[in-house]
C-alpha cells in the first residue's frame, strides 16, 4: 500500500529570516495523522534568508542528517566541529547524551535551501558524534546511491538505526526499481523536480509511504533528485 503526502498539506512556519514546510509535527505544527514513519519523526525544508540562520541550541538522543539543496549552510557545534555544507554533500549528527549547534547562513546574496531530517536512535545515551561527506552528482546520476547506513556500508554515513537513505538523481525518462524486503517500510521524499511512483505523479516536496510493497518503480518526468528511505 501506497500513501501519499501532498506537499501542499504540510506545515508551514515563517518567520522574517526563514520558510519551514514540515511533513512531519514539528514545533507548533502538531498533526495526530502525521507525527512521523517508522523511525523517521522529521523532514524539513527550510529556506533560511542571507546572513541569518538558528542561534546556538542543543538537542539529545536523535540522529539528524542535514542536506543541501541550493546554497551553503555554514554549521558549528559543541564538539568543535566548524563546516559549510553545500550540495552534494550529507551531514550526519548523533546528539546523543547532549549536543549544542548553531546552522548559519553566511552568504550576502544567495538564500540557502535544505533538508533537515531526524531519525529516532536505536538506543539512548550515545556519545555524541558527527560525520559528513560528498556524494558527487556522478555517484548518483541515474541511480539510488545509498548515502546513510547503521554500517557505514559503502562509503555511506552511520547512522544509530536501522535505516537505510539513497539519494538519486534522474534525469527525465530514467527509471529507477528498490526492492523491498519483508517487514521493512519506504519513505519517498521529493527534493526536486518530478516523478512517478508507481504510476502515480509526485512533485517537489511531496512524500510518499510505502508498506507491503515487495518493490516501487521511479520514472522520472523530468530532471529529478529524490531521498528515499527503506526503515527497519
Amino acid at each position: 500500500m501506497i500513501t501519499f503526502r501532498d506537499r501542499m498539506a504540510r506545515g508551514i512556519s515563517r518567520t522574517g529570516w526563514l520558510e519551514s514546510r514540515h511533513t512531519f509535527s514539528f514545533g507548533e505544527y502538531r498533526d495526530p495523522q502525521h507525527m512521523g514513519f517508522r523511525s523517521l519523526r522529521v523532514i524539513n525544508e527550510d529556506r533560511v534568508v542571507p546572513g541569518a540562520g538558528f542561534a546556538t541550541h542543543g538537542h539529545k538522543d536523535m540522529e539528524i542528517i542535514s542536506i543541501v539543496l541550493e546554497g551553503t549552510l555554514e554549521h558549528k557545534d559543541s564538539l568543535g566541529n566548524g563546516t559549510r555544507i553545500r550540495p552534494g554533500e550529507v551531514q550526519r549528527m548523533s546528539a546523543g547524551t547532549g549536543i549544542r549547534h548553531s546552522e548559519f547562513n553566511p552568504a550576502t546574496a544567495e538564500p540557502v535551501h535544505f533538508l533537515q531530517i531526524w531519525i529516532v536512535p536505536d538506543r539512548m545515551g550515545l556519545p555524541p558524534s558527527y560525520e559528513q561527506r560528498e556524494f558527487p552528482l556522478e555517484q548518483r546520476r541515474g541511480q539510488l546511491r545509498l548515502v546513510v547506513a547503521p554500517d557505514g556500508a559503502q562509503g555511506a554515513l552511520t547512522v544509530h538505526q536501522d535505516a537505510l537513505l539513497f539519494a538519486g538523481a534522474l534525469r527525465a525518462g530514467e527509471t529507477v526499481r528498490h526492492a523491498t524486503k519483508p517487514g521493512r517500510g519506504l519513505w519517498l521524499q521529493m527534493a526536486r523536480g518530478g516523478v512517478a511512483l508507481n504510476g502515480t505523479e509526485m512533485r517537489e516536496g511531496d512524500g510518499a509511504a510505502a508498506e507491503d510493497e515487495t518493490s516501487i518503480v521511479l520514472e522520472a518526468d523530468t530532471d529529478a533528485e529524490v531521498l528515499l528511505f527503506d526503515l527497519g
